[in-house]
């Protein structure tokens, strides 16, 4: 969700930014998103139905120059893979952008059904206006 908010919110305030997501799991590799998710998506204005899943990897940090996890259990798991401090300085909670040193996490709406994917999307939405702005200005 994170992933398709940010491509089209960057694709819309004209910033070619790149963006990409992968879990640090192998369990849902090559896969799309969960049903309800695309469908979550859909209701507010995005598509992200052509998107697939992957693994995290090292060779991510040369890739990207901010990496942002959905929760703990993820950051943890991206900073273990981290090759120096300049690789762990690009990784941050992703919520913290629209709430500064919170440390909060995205909650996993698996189990919220529909009002669970509408309040994440509402915080992912909040998060990618925050870092839109930042690159605006």
């Amino acid at each position: 969700m994170a992933e398709g908010l940010l491509r089209d919110h960057f694709e819309n305030a004209g910033l070619d930014i790149e963006v990409d997501s992968a879990g640090t799991s192998n369990y849902h590799i090559g896969e799309t998103p969960d049903p309800r998710a695309i469908e979550n998506m859909k209701q507010n204005g995005h598509d992200i139905s052509n998107l697939r899943g992957r693994q995290f990897k090292v060779e991510d940090f040369d890739r990207f120059d901010r990496i942002y996890a959905m929760d703990r259990s993820n950051y943890h798991n991206i900073l273990r893979l981290a090759r120096d401090g300049n690789d762990e300085n690009k990784v941050e909670l992703f919520l913290n952008l629209s709430a500064p040193n919170s440390n909060s996490e995205v909650p996993d709406p698996y189990y919220g059904g529909d009002g669970g994917f509408q309040h994440v999307y509402e915080l992912l939405e909040a998060a990618t206006n925050s870092l839109v702005d930042e690159f605006r200005s």
